[in-house]
């Protein structure tokens, strides 16, 4: 795995999506609780950017159009949107946030 510095864990609230780009690819990272997850900035129902949406209960919402990814996972859960995002591994290292975006959890290719 190959992971690379994201952001600062103290940048993260659990209530909104944080953006970065680590190598080429465009993640949001939102903190639940203590964990923190990483997923692909960008819908995969109309080409939007998540980070754009909503953080609520593990899940992001597109801002466009409504649809609802969880965190977890990268699927959605509610329409229009029908296939999942990507999702990152993630490492916490002290105030570290990495991220490998060679990698995908779920084994879906970002956009």
């Amino acid at each position: 795995m190959t992971f690379e510095r994201a952001c600062a864990l103290s940048e993260l609230s659990g209530d909104a999506a944080f953006t970065a780009t680590v190598g080429a690819q465009d993640v949001v990272l939102v903190r639940e609780g203590e964990e923190v997850f990483a997923v692909e900035d960008m819908c995969s129902h109309a080409l939007y950017p998540l980070s754009e949406g909503d953080v609520e209960d593990c899940h992001i919402e597109c801002a466009l159009h409504g649809s609802r990814f969880d965190l977890r996972t990268g699927k959605p859960d509610a329409l229009p949107a029908t296939e999942p995002v990507a999702t990152f591994p993630v490492r916490v290292d002290g105030d570290d946030v990495y991220v490998d975006t060679t990698t995908t959890l779920n084994g879906v290719t970002p956009q």
